[in-house]
């Protein structure tokens, strides 16, 4: 179908990317996978490219590039695996923060670099007890003179040991009433004295994707430090938590349209009882399904690409294709799985990585029982 928001221009940019990654990713994915994180190499190239937050402006070295070549930089990545979500983190998620609420010299000091891959980015939310709850972290920014001074932990962050500077959301007033009036964002650059990376994460899947715990232990940052205003951290969140659920769903979807693709090849080539298993009216009735419901899922979501590149205000229409798209995305690589066999259980096989890389993506950006509770706040219930 028809997606009006892509043009020429995004079709040369996506065959341009594409051949990139084929060179300069897909070889190196595995090395990626074993060492827990895309190698430093790669994201300087990526930025040499304009790969890198290409929305920014020219003053900042890129190309004030619409929303469509973000959504073309997305699918490709997740099409290289799932474990290039960091990509996205950065370019679409982390430095608008920087964008929308940095001070000329905080844009002039970090812009540049997030474009050319000389600065690897992140954003610190989460804590050991405060996921979903944002409202109950207890990372504390006290002010001291012309400092804050930051102590608390985060964990499960997304480019969090190669990150150059992190946007983290802690409590300037611990005191406020309620809670999340409380809430700043500042940002703390690697090697500040008291910032300490911990070791990545052994997760179950997204394995090239390097996640880690943050520690901060009286670490002094210049108050110019802070984005935007004192105590509207919170607020801040919230308009920018749209795009990044939104960007859950593209990924999600760009993700079930491969395995499907990845699948119906394998079951064309796999033969069993003297036919292809792609014969087997089963077979075609699973893959008949999953190709309706991925459709209907890239339909709705095309369609909030562009209520959202209008500006349009679409949380609720964001948090059901959030949740719908990543339980789409666990439902279509389990039936893919099973149609693979017992070779779907095999590593070398693709469908296995996607099966372990899908599933966090119900949990993070926020958990699918959390948008179905804004739904359901929205409707009055």
């Amino acid at each position: 179908m028809e997606r009006s928001y892509l043009r020429e221009e995004h079709e040369i940019f996506r065959r341009s990317l594409r051949k990139f990654l084929e060179k300069e990713a897909y070889p190196y994915y595995d090395q990626w996978e074993r060492e827990q994180q895309v190698s430093r190499s790669f994201w300087k190239k990526a930025g040499e490219q304009g790969y890198l937050c290409p929305w920014a402006g020219e003053k900042y070295g890129a190309f004030r590039a619409d929303f469509g070549y973000s959504v073309v930089l997305n699918e490709e990545f997740e099409r290289v695996g799932t474990g290039m979500v960091g990509f996205g983190l950065h370019n679409d998620i982390v430095m608008p923060y920087i964008a929308s609420y940095g001070t000329d010299s905080q844009k002039t000091a970090w812009l540049p670099g997030a474009i050319t891959g000389d600065l690897i980015s992140a954003i610190a939310m989460t804590e050991p007890v405060a996921g979903s709850d944002l409202a109950a972290i207890k990372t504390t920014a006290s002010k001291d003179g012309d400092d804050y001074i930051i102590n608390g932990e985060k964990t499960f962050i997304t480019n969090g040991y190669t990150a150059d500077l992190a946007v983290v959301v802690c409590k300037t007033d611990p005191h406020a009433n309620p809670a999340h009036k409380g809430i700043s964002l500042v940002v703390v650059e690697a090697g500040t004295q008291g910032f300490t990376k911990n070791k990545k994460l052994h997760k179950v899947g997204q394995h090239a994707n390097d996640t880690c715990e943050l520690i901060f232990e009286d670490v002094r940052v210049p108050s110019s430090n802070l984005l935007g205003e004192e105590g509207k951290g919170f607020y801040y969140l919230m308009e920018k938590l749209q795009q990044e659920r939104l960007m859950v769903a593209i990924q999600s979807i760009a993700a079930a349209e491969i395995m499907l693709g990845v699948t119906v090849d394998y079951v064309k080539q796999r033969n069993a009882f003297g036919q292809s298993i792609s014969q087997f009216q089963n077979t075609q009735f699973k893959l008949a399904e999953m190709k309706t419901e991925i459709q209907i899922g890239r339909t709705f979501v095309d369609r909030l690409i562009v209520d959202h590149v209008a500006g349009k205000e679409i949380v609720d229409e964001v948090s059901m294709a959030k949740w719908w798209t990543t339980d789409l995305a666990k439902k279509v690589v389990g039936e893919c799985m099973q149609l693979h066999g017992g070779y779907g259980y095999m590593e070398e096989y693709e469908i296995a990585r996607r099966y372990r890389d899908v599933a966090v993506a119900s949990i993070y950006a926020g958990s699918n029982e959390i948008m179905k509770v804004i739904i359901a706040k929205n409707m009055g219930l």
